[in-house]
């Protein structure tokens, strides 16, 4: 994929996003229907998008490539369980406040703008990583994610993990493992579902920046230590290390792509939830998500080229 390719796409985001922003300014789409459109893109619109790039038969995996996918998820949520422990102190974040900091290495926006983002400007069947991530995201955040933020009051609950989107992404490993084709009728009724994720999300995305208050965020140095260390440094230290053990290109970009993305939505939701102060947690998800729109680009650009894959799209 050229470079123009990446920028071309990103740059069809950034047009997206203003649409939310402008939209959200005009009082079209307020706070109520931003929840409401909110629920239907998690809870319809992005598990549809998941299924539909295996359905629509452009993914061809094997059983060996599906198992690696897993291994290396695996092992990648588990390095940034190890990781987000670990980085608040290297940022000299004040004891209280560790919990969002570890919350937010582990808890990136894999769903929301990275389903969307990787349709957009990888191949096809890079889906199977981004689809093992967001099951990984769901299975963790409902237990190491709710222990980290309460400090080990509030229980595990596997049930919760059982969201209409980890349900999707693993109802799609079973269709892809078993490679099970439905009737047109099916797959195309997904398909249109699934085609208005891209939209949706980055319009929404759009309505979130539009009314938080990116000031202070901006200000805050830790969140721009955050973005140096877990938005740059690290997914390029897994582009040499995924390269070094001899992955697949393909998956190389998968997980770097990942790797990437922003500050996710789901620890600020669930800290609303039970009182928490959120202003940390806000001001990261504005600024990382802005920001993510050059690091992305930058970084996705310089990945492509290093492959030299082309030839795959």
């Amino acid at each position: 994929m050229s470079a123009f390719i990446v920028m071309q796409q990103m740059g069809m985001i950034v047009i997206l996003v203003s649409v939310g922003i402008y939209l959200y300014k005009k009082g079209v789409v307020d706070n109520t229907v931003s929840k409401q459109l909110s629920v239907i893109v998690m809870d319809i619109c992005n598990p549809a998008l998941i299924l539909a790039s295996i359905l629509t038969g452009n993914v061809d995996i094997s059983h060996q490539v599906l198992l690696e996918a897993v291994i290396l998820g695996v092992i990648f949520y588990a390095f940034l369980m190890i990781f987000g422990a670990l980085f608040p102190a290297i940022l000299g974040v004040v004891r209280e406040k560790r919990r969002f900091y570890n919350l937010m290495v582990v808890y990136t926006n894999v769903g929301f703008i990275g389903i969307p983002v990787a349709k957009a400007i990888l191949p096809d069947k890079a889906i199977i990583y981004v689809i093992v991530c967001n099951i990984m995201y769901s299975l963790l955040f409902y237990t190491h994610g709710i222990s980290v933020l309460s400090n080990g009051k509030e229980k595990m609950s596997l049930k919760k993990a059982m969201s209409p989107g980890t349900i999707m992404a693993l109802l799609s490993l079973v269709v892809c493992w078993f490679k099970i084709t439905p009737p047109p009728i099916v797959t195309n009724s997904v398909s249109y579902i699934g085609n208005a994720t891209v939209f949706l999300s980055m319009t929404l995305l759009g309505v979130s920046i539009a009314r938080s208050g990116v000031k202070s965020g901006f200000k805050d140095l830790r969140i721009w230590g955050y973005i140096a260390i877990r938005m740059v440094l690290l997914p390029v230290a897994m582009f040499y290390i995924l390269r070094a053990i001899g992955c697949d290109d393909v998956a190389v970009l998968g997980f770097c792509l990942m790797a990437t993305m922003p500050v996710g939505n789901l620890p600020l939701i669930q800290s609303e939830k039970i009182g928490e102060d959120t202003r940390i947690l806000s001001g990261a998800i504005t600024v990382t998500t802005i920001v993510s729109m050059v690091t992305i680009t930058v970084l996705m650009i310089l990945f492509t080229g290093a492959l030299d894959i082309s030839a795959s799209y």
